[in-house]
């Protein structure tokens, strides 16, 4: 008689609950990354040559940061100056410092009616509602807080008062000095001043 076949024994991730060969195509790849390698190098070599890349790459970082103090030989340390920390975006983008600058806008709807936007007045540190309340009582018209494009607030304001507007912010607000504010004509950005 043939002998009886044996069950096959599975091995199942516990954080995706898949079988391990499976767990690439899983929810959480990345979750599941440190027990694959643990438990299962074999199925996944790549994971095993990144991880020993990734470590490899950590202490050479830590050698370089590291440095040789000039001190005397009684074990003190010199502070070194820090250097100014820079935000980094994924894939290793540095993200720039937002330059203060007022940016207004004249959009027209409908052919005849006008919006203007007024962009940039909260990097000066002018709280845009009361900002949108002083311009629609100085040149009676409506004006709200919406959020532009980007994703960053804005005043918008009935009506074209691209003309005097200039004048308006510079005399309530003393911090907005008349170079940080640009006008946008024909996609172009143009100084007010």
């Amino acid at each position: 008689m043939a002998d009886k076949p044996q069950p096959v024994r599975v091995l199942y991730c516990p954080v995706c609950s898949l079988p391990a060969e499976y767990c690439e195509f899983g929810p959480d790849f990345e979750k599941c990354k440190p027990w694959l390698i643990q438990n299962a190098p074999d199925l996944y070599p790549d994971l095993l040559k990144e991880a020993n890349a990734k470590e490899a790459g950590e202490v050479s970082n830590k050698l370089q940061s590291t440095s040789i103090s000039s001190a005397a030989g009684d074990g003190a340390t010199s502070s070194a100056p820090k250097q100014e920390e820079v935000k980094r975006l994924p894939g290793g983008k540095i993200k720039k410092k937002e330059r203060q600058e007022v940016i207004i806008e004249k959009v027209t709807r409908n052919k005849r009616k006008c919006i203007t936007t007024v962009k940039g007045l909260d990097l000066f540190g002018v709280k845009l509602s009361d900002a949108s309340k002083k311009l629609g009582k100085k040149f009676a018209t409506g004006a709200s807080v919406v959020k532009g494009p980007t994703e960053k607030e804005q005043i918008d304001v009935q009506g074209d008062i691209s003309y005097d507007i200039v004048d308006f912010i510079t005399e309530t607000w003393r911090d907005v000095p008349e170079t940080a504010i640009f006008f946008i004509e024909d996609g172009k950005k143009v100084p007010a001043a």
